[in-house]
């Protein structure tokens, strides 16, 4: 399943889920393995490093053009058609697609050439505090495609004087040889789905609400070339998207060429505003209170190519702890649990792939370049996500170096390049020496005070906030964007010793108390959900006890430890709005 609902009507769509042939360089027999799925989880490949080829053979109906479509390879790939390559993409988790013009009806061979070893060539996949795993880990699909196809669709929704307006950015593509006559039909419809069982709010004000707002436009397309059709509408009837009430709407364009229907694309939409003004985060003009957790998407028995049901099962657990954010730590998320996000009113801090990387690091030929290419993918593809609040950047780099100060001014512009209309922010640990605060829209700060440094949790903060003011984070919301504590699970002890879940549970608590009863605060993101796997390659991570960064709330399993039952008293209790 490549999205929660269907996103075609129109053009036909095969999705390449299942079993597909394997082979890994170095091992003499061949494999069938699942798609999506990661290497690891084969008893030959546990931790394995390496260069592995997936194949499969596909049957096109008719002559014509086919894109295909991948949500994610972890963590390099390179994609073959007939023999030929087609396709070159870093970074396991943004997606990418590539046409391919002129395809003969019939039986054709795809290879998808996956690398997951670290080197120079990598500046982002290195050894890190969480597990850079191997293969097709996100699903795959095959499109077939007009001459003339709808290649994407941006929405944002504006607020004037109370009332709602929808602008529509559509691209189009003309691979034929001729200039086209583009006639574009949009519509917005209420999202009537179900969440967890229940009748949803837009289904039960279903009588009071507007069949739907249409939307329509018009261009040439010269041959070989990409064209953006502006569509907008007033739509006074809409209900806003939040926390309490995540109303969503479909989109959907239908592409006419010479007077025929051409091709489709359908989204879900919501209508909302973020805004960071003064030391408040506000939705729809109203000040939010982010009570979150940090979530790698890391399971134990899946590793990073997490299951529908367990995405389900995840936020299940979180919901049932109260909380109203999530934190994508530390890379783009897979778009089917930014659906349920969506669904839920779930406030997602979406960020780009960087953690903890030193200015040597920073300064890898690599970097700028993979980063750019990061913070594009990741923004053009989730750009319609009503759940995503905020984009964040660089966790835990170098943002006491001059040098690197540089990079992320660099980042933080590229994001304003390509929306205008939500946040930005970076975590930081570099206490007291931060020189990049004046650049984000929000000041976040990395803290586990009572865990690392045996220091008074409510001195500390008092201390971390005096310095961001003097810092050049006065008049900006502050977030805690990590907070918490390790414990093995099952493991308990009356003296509350470290790596015990009594020791997890007090300083969570604490920490809670102190920072969600500062006026300052606009947020808390406890690290983290679950357990994950980190790396044993290189620096200090092997020294994670069972090689796994324990700080969560619930173990790899998830099942709980004793703090999850803190998070959920204390996540009901406090929150100012």
């Amino acid at each position: 399943m490549i999205r929660l609902f269907e996103q075609h009507r129109i053009r036909k769509v095969r999705e390449l889920d299942g079993m597909w042939d394997f082979t890994m360089e170095g091992f003499s027999k061949g494999y069938r393995m699942p798609v999506p799925g990661c290497w690891e989880q084969h008893p030959d490949f546990p931790a394995h490093r390496g260069k592995g080829c997936y194949s499969r053979e596909v049957t096109v109906e008719q002559d014509g053009n086919v894109r295909l479509e991948f949500k994610g390879v972890s963590h390099t790939a390179d994609v073959f058609w007939d023999g030929r390559q087609v396709a070159h993409h870093y970074n396991a988790f943004t997606p990418f697609s590539t046409v391919i013009q002129n395809v003969e009806k019939g039986v054709h061979h795809i290879q998808v050439y996956v690398d997951n070893t670290f080197g120079e060539h990598s500046a982002l996949h290195i050894p890190n505090d969480y597990y850079t795993y191997g293969g097709i880990t996100r699903p795959v699909a095959l499109e077939s495609l007009p001459d003339v196809y709808i290649k994407e669709m941006h929405f944002t929704p504006v607020c004037t004087d109370g009332i709602w307006n929808a602008k529509v950015e559509v691209a189009l593509c003309n691979l034929s040889a001729r200039t086209a006559e583009a006639v574009l039909d949009g519509s917005l419809t209420a999202w009537r789905g179900n969440v967890a069982g229940q009748e949803s709010a837009a289904d039960q004000r279903k009588r009071e609400e507007p069949d739907g707002y249409t939307m329509h436009g018009a261009a040439k397309i010269p041959a070989g070339e990409e064209r953006t059709i502006l569509l907008e509408v007033s739509c006074p009837g809409v209900r806003p998207w939040s926390h309490q009430t995540p109303d969503l709407y479909f989109l959907q364009t239908i592409l006419s060429v010479d007077g025929r229907q051409k091709d489709d694309l359908i989204d879900r939409v919501g209508f909302r505003t973020v805004e960071a003004e003064g030391t408040k985060l506000l939705l729809n003009g109203q000040p939010i209170y982010l009570k979150g957790f940090n979530r790698h998407e890391d399971y134990a028995v899946e590793g990073c190519a997490i299951s529908l049901q367990h995405m389900v099962q995840d936020m299940d657990l979180m919901q049932d702890m109260n909380v109203n954010a999530l934190r994508t730590c530390h890379y783009p998320n897979d778009e089917r649990f930014l659906d349920l996000c969506d669904e839920r009113g779930i406030m997602v801090w979406e960020e780009n792939h960087a953690r903890g990387l030193n200015l040597e690091k920073m300064q890898n030929p690599n970097f700028e370049k993979q980063c750019e290419d990061c913070i594009r993918e990741m923004i053009q593809n989730h750009y319609n996500h009503p759940s995503i609040v905020i984009w964040g950047i660089l966790n835990e780099c170098a943002s006491e170096q001059p040098e690197a100060r540089e990079m992320y001014r660099k980042q933080y512009e590229q994001i304003k390049g390509l929306d205008t209309t939500r946040p930005a922010t970076s975590a930081t640990c570099r206490h007291f020496t931060d020189i990049c605060l004046d650049l984000p829209d929000v000041v976040s700060f990395n803290m586990y005070s009572g865990w690392y440094k045996n220091c008074p949790i409510g001195e500390r903060n008092n201390q971390e906030i005096e310095w961001i003011r003097r810092s050049g984070g006065e008049g900006k919301p502050i977030i805690v964007s990590e907070l918490g504590a390790a414990a093995i699970y099952g493991y308990r002890d009356r003296s509350r010793c470290k790596w015990s879940e009594e020791r997890q549970a007090d300083l969570i608590r604490e920490s809670l108390e102190v920072y969600m009863n500062d006026e300052n605060i606009t947020g808390v993101f406890i690290w983290q959900f679950a357990d994950c796997r980190v790396t044993e390659e290189g620096e200090w991570f092997a020294s994670r006890a069972r090689c796994h960064n324990n700080k969560g709330v619930v173990d790899e399993y998830r099942r709980p430890k004793e703090a999850y039952d803190v998070v959920k008293e204390l996540f009901a209790k406090y929150g100012r709005f």
